[in-house]
């Protein structure tokens, strides 16, 4: 009887599992969002990515090799970067594939690059802001900005500046800034946008992240009739190396206990960057700028993201900063 009885818990404890299991794979499956279906190709569009060696920006790489872009990939770390870089055109077949050193949180690395990107090609199709930083200890780029804001907005307004010209020459092309719900969260602290006197990680974060969306919609408008569009995304929830900062879900306690519970929640970097490949490629958005998007649909974004005043104010900021103007 004893025997019978822990043979009927073995059973019904596996059968608990197996079902527990079976239902985190249907919900991890239908949170992975919508897939972008088309077919279209990207011959001789030249494709810049930063901050691809990894996660999103890897999976949007590799996707627009696939499709036959020319992609170059500016990334900080070069060891990781050719890493990827090798992967990247075994998978994808294609040997128009380049890493190219950028420092976002160095203006000096951002301009060297532009110099050198600028004598490589003679045109830019598709400029894909992509990096990121997240949530990290309080710290300055080489520059004197605080880390998020340096690297998260700052960069890549210096960057994206740098290379209009070449956007406009190659139009119709495309701006995609990645950005995060958290913005809805974000508020620009324009009494301390460097956080020099507090400084608290997760707001400034969100301060870089509303950041990205007030940058690409003023920039929109101030592109009209260029033909070069700007659009903003919120990828999802995705499980990429970006939350390497956050001390808590990398320790042992929260692998065991935590991500189990959270895993089934997440998209993979694949499904993460399936709304930038659209952005960069759908033809039915061509002419489709200042808009903000998830799962492949236009999303409302916070009433900060729309203040008009906000967003002059950081351009006027961010164009003294970094000592360009538009």
């Amino acid at each position: 009887m004893l025997a019978a009885a822990l043979r009927s818990k073995f059973v019904v404890i596996t059968s608990a599992v197996g079902t527990l299991a079976g239902c985190a794979f249907i919900i991890k499956d239908r949170m992975q969002g919508e897939k972008f279906e088309s077919k279209i190709k990207a011959n001789d569009k030249v494709v810049l990515i930063t901050g691809c060696n990894t996660g999103i920006g890897k999976e949007a790489a590799l996707e627009l090799a696939k499709r036959k872009a020319r992609v170059y990939m500016a990334c900080r770390n070069m060891k990781k970067c050719e890493e990827a870089r090798a992967e990247i055109v075994v998978d994808s077949n294609n040997g128009n594939v380049y890493c190219r050193e950028c420092d976002l949180a160095s203006f000096e690395s951002i301009r060297k690059f532009v110099s050198q990107f600028e004598k490589e090609t003679d045109r830019l199709d598709i400029l894909i802001n992509n990096a990121g930083v997240m949530r990290c200890p309080k710290s300055k780029t080489k520059d004197g900005i605080e880390m998020q804001l340096g690297v998260n907005h700052m960069g890549h307004f210096l960057l994206t500046i740098l290379l209009l010209e070449k956007l406009k020459k190659s139009s119709p092309s495309r701006i995609v800034v990645v950005s995060s719900v958290a913005h809805e969260r974000g508020t620009i602290n324009t009494a301390d946008l460097n956080s020099d006197e507090t400084y608290d990680e997760a707001d400034a974060y969100n301060q870089s992240k509303l950041a990205n969306i007030l940058f690409a919609n003023e920039l929109s408008r101030k592109l009209t009739g260029t033909g070069v569009t700007v659009n903003s995304v919120h990828p999802g929830i995705v499980d990429t190396d970006i939350i390497r900062h956050m001390k808590f879900y990398k320790s042992w306690i929260a692998q065991i206990f935590v991500r189990p519970f959270v895993w089934p929640f997440l998209k993979n970097p694949k499904s993460g960057a399936q709304t930038v490949i659209a952005l960069a490629l759908d033809p039915e958005l061509e002419k489709t700028s200042g808009q903000y998007f998830c799962d492949l649909k236009p999303h409302n974004i916070s009433k900060a993201a729309t203040n008009q005043n906000t967003a002059e104010w950081l351009w006027k900021v961010s164009e003294k900063w970094t000592g360009v103007s538009f």
